[in-house]
């Protein structure tokens, strides 16, 4: 087995708090249910959510493949058309992102990690959102955001693009995610994957792998 040399994280549920709960008060906001845009998005994202549809909206959007302001006129239209309640299409994404709230416990263990000496990734599945990028110089050895390198999880290329910048082989990282599917691709690669649930214990097992103590 290799030692363990890397760390790579995804951003929205892992360095962010949950996101359903952020989506949640969003579509609240805008006087929507929460189960009526689960409703919108599994349609644009077509059977099972995992699987191409022949125009995936959002899997194109993650890829960089269409414009912010493109998605944000078709999923308004969807989402007025589904719930009868009108919705604005300019800055739609910002809006939807803007409640996403920090987690920096999680931030503070990707930091100490980088100091420790391992090497450390981002790798985020975009919506065109702005991220929050102060402090990342402190956190991150390699930056990869879906829609700036035209590819996206769970595809192995955008894995595979991302250990190469990193110097590093699957064997040789962890992969923290809040989505299954996505872990499941690393795990492929041959990348131990951890489903992120909770920081306690997502740092406990991250503490375990690497052998040092990274959660305080």
């Amino acid at each position: 087995m290799s030692e363990l040399a890397g760390l790579v994280v995804d951003w929205g549920g892992v360095l962010t708090a949950d996101l359903n709960v952020a989506m949640g008060q969003w579509a609240r906001s805008v006087g929507i249910e929460f189960t009526a845009y689960q409703d919108v998005m599994r349609a644009l994202l077509g059977p099972s959510g995992g699987v191409e549809a022949v125009y995936n909206p959002v899997h194109a959007l993650e890829r960089g493949e269409i414009e912010v302001p493109d998605f944000e006129r078709r999923l308004a239209d969807a989402l007025t058309a589904h719930t009868g309640t009108p919705v604005s299409a300019p800055g739609l994404v910002a809006r939807m992102f803007e409640r996403f709230e920090h987690a920096p416990d999680m931030a503070a263990l990707v930091r100490r990690a980088h100091a420790s000496g391992l090497r450390t990734a981002l790798l985020s599945n975009s919506w065109g959102n702005e991220y929050p990028r102060e402090g990342w110089a402190e956190m991150f050895d390699v930056v990869v955001i879906s829609g700036e390198v035209g590819m996206r999880k769970p595809d192995p290329e955008i894995f595979e693009h991302t250990l190469a910048l990193m110097g590093l082989t699957g064997p040789q990282c962890v992969f923290v995610d809040d989505i299954d599917r996505n872990v499941r691709a690393a795990a492929a690669l041959g990348m131990v994957g951890i489903r992120h649930t909770s920081y306690a214990t997502t740092a406990a097992e991250i503490d375990l792998l690497f052998g040092r103590t990274l959660s305080r």
